[in-house]
Parts: structure tokens; C-alpha cells; sequence
């Protein structure tokens, strides 16, 4: 059974919010594709448009003929895939009876000639045919780690699906090599989110979205502490890299802001996800403990930043809970081999 813990540590590189984007589909009567790739839990409304009732997801007509529907979904970078949710929530009498899924790789196209001649790619089984049930979270394994910059989601025969997520991870784009100033904690760029001693409001992973937050759900948020100490986030980046100057923004936290942040972060050839919170401890100081306000973004050069030293983890400390809504480092990545050890 998939877990929560499981699912946090992996990225879903088919949210919109990664620029995945729903390229073709074979039918979108009643409810548009693009809905099911959002990030946001589906919500139902008892509401009626031009076509029928409005459905938060993606729903086809009522198939008449022969075969099933389908969509093509270009993923926003190229990505590997470890699991996938097919999520039918609040669709109950028009949900599809089935779900398969393909990926195919094909960089550097451009849309309209990728859909001319997409049957012809080579398209590799990640879910083969699965039942699905009505006003369900259905978790499926990918049988396949290849490197995709499409997926194929069909449906039997036709109906609905309001949320599709495709978790893995990015893969890294070596010309950033040649960028200055790069938001290296980005999730566009192969961040992650590791771990984190509390998000009962909001996950970790949110600061690391690169578009501004769209309300106070939208960042990462502790509970309230009641007993001595801090709360505090780990993120991997998706390469080693030396920071020039921060970003941090509370936006919408305003009576629930925390108070300041300072940050440690270490260079790790090697390490597993569990082993990071214990090393997290006695990693050094890159940026010493700073005072926040409300609802403002705050900006941190050299002089604040301790050391030029590469890093490949992130311990954000915030002092003593609530909220923020993004964490951008700027810098430059470096490749391994050029490291001085």
C-alpha cells in the first residue's frame, strides 16, 4: 500500500504546476483535461454549464461507437516515474471502468508534430489495464524507470478522472551547467523535499514551486508549538551547487508568519533519505538565524550567506513555527568532477 511518507519524498512531474500539459485528447465534452493535473484536492459543485454538470476533472461523453477514449500528456522536463494516482473523487455514475497507461520519449518537438504522428512513436507499458472504482484514490505502481517526456492515460471506454499525478523525479538538464543565478531550489530544477519535523498545514514541498503562492495552503505551515525548540524542512538539490543570494517569501501569512529562519547546509556524496536527518544536526551554518515579517518577500546577498563552499542539502530551520510560502537560493551548479575534495 502506497504511504504518504512515500509519495512526499518523490515529485508529481505531471502537475501543471511543472508546466505538464495536456497536448491531445480524443474527447473533453464535459469537463477539460487539463483540470485532472492540478495540484489541488478535487472538489465537487453542484453547479451546470453549456454541457452537463460541472465536473472537476477530466470527462468524456458517453462513448457510442467502438474503442475508448484517450489523452497524451507532455510532461513538463524529462522525468522517471515510480507510482501513479488515478483519482475519481466525486465522480460516482461516470467514472471509467479501466485505466492503462504509456510513455514515449521524444525530445526537442514541437507539440502539433508530436500529436501528427504520435501513434507512431515507440511507447513503453508503465500501467498495463487496471480497474478503477467510483470516488476513489487508486495507487498503481510504473513497471518502467526509463526516462519520458509523454504519457499516454487511456480509459474504458469513456467518463471521468478528476486528478491524475505521476510521481517520480526530474531529470537533471545539464545546461544549467552554463547558467548563472539560477534558482537552484526550484522543483523545475530537480529539488526535493526530504523530510520534515511538521506540516499539518501545508507540505514542505510547496516552498519549492517557482510561481508565486496563490493563498496561505500554498506554502509549507507547522502547527503551533507548544513546547521548547523549532520546526525545520530538508531539501536535496538535484545537483551540488554554491549560493550567491536568497529569496524568502511569507506572502498570505500574516498572523502565522515565522518569526525567522536561519539555515545549515552540507555537501553529500552519499546518503540516503533517512540518514539525512541525523547528519542534519551537525551540518554548518550557511546562513545565520534572520528576522522575518509578515506577508513580505525577503532578500539576503553575500553578505549574510557564511560560505561559497557546494552543497547538495538544505537544512531550513524557522524559528519557532508557522509559515512560509517560497525559499529561492540563486546560484550555480557544479559538476562533481570539477569539486575539489
Amino acid at each position: 500500500m502506497t504511504t504518504n511518507n512515500e509519495l512526499n519524498n518523490l515529485i508529481n512531474v505531471a502537475s501543471i504546476d511543472l508546466g505538464s500539459n495536456v497536448i491531445y485528447t480524443t474527447d473533453e465534452f464535459f469537463a477539460a483535461a487539463n483540470r485532472m493535473l492540478a495540484e489541488t484536492e478535487a472538489v465537487f459543485k453542484d453547479e451546470f454549464d453549456d454541457n452537463g454538470h460541472w465536473m472537476d476533472g477530466w470527462e468524456t461523453r458517453r462513448k457510442r461507437v467502438e474503442g475508448n477514449d484517450h489523452c497524451i500528456i507532455k510532461l513538463g522536463s524529462l522525468s522517471t516515474i515510480e507510482k501513479f494516482l488515478v483519482d475519481t473523487s466525486h465522480f460516482k455514475g461516470n467514472y471509467p471502468l479501466a485505466v492503462s497507461i504509456k510513455g514515449s520519449t521524444a525530445k526537442d518537438i514541437r507539440d502539433e508534430d508530436f500529436i501528427k504522428k504520435y501513434k507512431d512513436y515507440e511507447w513503453v507499458d508503465l500501467l498495463e489495464q487496471s480497474n478503477l472504482k467510483g470516488d476513489t484514490k487508486h495507487y498503481f505502481d510504473c513497471k518502467s524507470q526509463s526516462e519520458l517526456t509523454h504519457l499516454r492515460v487511456d480509459i474504458f471506454p469513456d467518463g471521468g478522472i478528476a486528478r491524475f499525478k505521476a510521481f517520480g523525479s526530474l531529470c537533471f538538464d545539464e545546461k544549467l551547467y552554463e547558467q548563472d543565478n539560477i534558482n537552484v531550489t526550484s522543483m523545475t530544477n530537480g529539488a526535493r523535499a526530504v523530510y520534515t519535523n511538521n506540516e499539518f498545514f501545508g507540505p514542505l514541498k510547496n516552498i519549492l514551486k517557482d510561481k508565486e503562492a496563490i493563498n496561505m495552503g500554498d506554502g509549507w505551515e507547522t502547527r503551533r508549538r507548544r513546547e521548547p525548540g523549532y520546526d525545520w524542512g530538508i531539501i536535496e538539490l538535484a545537483q551540488p551547487a554554491i549560493i550567491d543570494n536568497i529569496m524568502i517569501d511569507t506572502k498570505y501569512f500574516k498572523g502565522n508568519y515565522a518569526d525567522s529562519f536561519s539555515i545549515n547546509a552540507a555537501y553529500l556524496e552519499e546518503t540516503t533519505d533517512s540518514a539525512v536527518v541525523t547528519q542534519s544536526m551537525f551540518w554548518d551554518e550557511l546562513v545565520p538565524k534572520q528576522k522575518l515579517q509578515m506577508d513580505s518577500k525577503h532578500y539576503f546577498d553575500n553578505s549574510v550567506i557564511l560560505h561559497k563552499k557546494p552543497i547538495t542539502h538544505i537544512r531550513l530551520n524557522i524559528f519557532p513555527d508557522g509559515g512560509i510560502s517560497r525559499l529561492k537560493m540563486f546560484g550555480k551548479f557544479v559538476k562533481t568532477s570539477e569539486i575539489e575534495k
